[in-house]
C-alpha cells in the first residue's frame, strides 16, 4: 500500500491527485491551513477507495511547525512512501513591488518554506521514495508580469536539481513538476485560452511522472517548448518585450 503524503492538499491540482491516489486505495495524509476543507476531502478520498486518511492543519510559512506535522505524518502512517508539495500563491506584483514585507512574504510561501520542507524531508524519506514538487514554468524566466512569484519559482528549481542529484545516490527520487496555465480557483479571473489546462490533466500528468521516477516534467508537455523558446530569447531582445 502506497503511503502519500500531500501538503497543500487544498489546492485544486492537489485534491485531483489525491483523488487519484485515493482510487489505488492508498493511504493518504492531507496537510493545508484550513481543517473544515481538509475534511471534506478527506471525507471525500475514503470514499473512493482510501484505506486510511489524516489530516494536518498548518501554516508552510511557519517553519517552526514543520517537524511536528512530519512526525504526525509518519506516525499516522508508520513511514510514507511518496511526497506531494503543492502549496502556493499567486502574488501581486504591483503589490509586491509596492512593499518590501508583502514581497519577502510572498518568497517565502512560494520559495522559503518548499526548500525547508525538502531539506527536511530529505532527512525522513527511505530509499525508493518520491519527492515530488510543484514549481512553474514561471521559474524558468523572470517575466515583468510575476518576477517575485518566478524568483520564488526559481529558487525551488535550482534547489531541486541540486538535491535530485545528491538523494538519487539513496535511491530517493526528486520530482520537479512545471505546470503552465492551470484552470484553478487561484486563476479565475484570468481570461483562459488555448494554453490552458485543467487541474485533473495537469494531476494525471503528476503521479505518471512520480511512478516513472522523473527528474522534471512540464505540464501540460507543450510547454517544455514554450519555455525553450522563451529561455532562449537574448535579454537585450527580452526586455522589450510584454509577458
Amino acid at each position: 500500500m502506497q503511503k502519500i503524503l500531500i501538503i497543500g492538499a487544498t489546492s485544486a491540482i492537489a485534491e485531483s491527485v489525491a483523488r487519484l491516489y485515493a482510487t489505488r486505495s492508498a493511504a493518504v495524509f492531507l496537510v493545508a491551513r484550513n481543517p473544515a476543507r481538509l475534511e471534506a476531502i478527506a471525507a471525500d478520498l475514503r470514499v473512493r477507495g482510501a484505506p486510511q486518511v489524516g489530516t494536518y492543519a498548518l501554516d508552510v510559512n511557519d517553519i517552526a511547525a514543520h517537524a511536528g506535522m512530519l512526525d504526525a505524518a509518519w506516525a499516522a502512517n508508520t513511514g510514507i512512501d511518496t511526497v506531494l508539495i503543492a502549496h502556493g500563491t499567486l502574488p501581486d506584483q504591483a503589490a509586491c513591488d509596492a512593499s518590501v514585507d508583502v514581497a519577502l512574504r510572498e518568497f517565502v510561501t512560494n520559495g522559503t518554506s518548499t526548500i525547508a520542507l525538502c531539506t527536511a524531508l530529505a532527512q525522513r524519506l527511505a530509499p525508493g521514495s518520491n519527492l515530488a514538487v510543484i514549481s512553474s514554468v514561471a521559474g524558468d524566466r523572470g517575466r515583468a508580469s510575476n518576477y517575485l512569484y518566478g524568483s520564488a519559482k526559481a529558487a525551488v528549481t535550482a534547489f531541486l536539481s541540486g538535491q535530485g542529484q545528491r538523494l538519487r545516490k539513496q535511491g530517493i527520487n526528486v520530482l520537479n513538476i512545471k505546470p503552465g496555465f492551470v484552470d484553478t480557483p487561484m486563476t479565475q479571473a484570468f481570461k483562459k485560452g488555448a494554453l490552458w489546462a485543467s487541474a485533473d490533466r495537469v494531476a494525471q500528468g503528476i503521479v505518471r511522472a512520480s511512478d516513472r521516477r522523473r527528474a522534471v516534467v512540464y505540464l501540460p508537455g507543450f510547454w517544455w517548448a514554450i519555455m525553450m523558446v522563451i529561455k532562449n530569447i537574448p535579454e537585450f531582445v527580452f526586455r522589450r518585450i510584454s509577458l
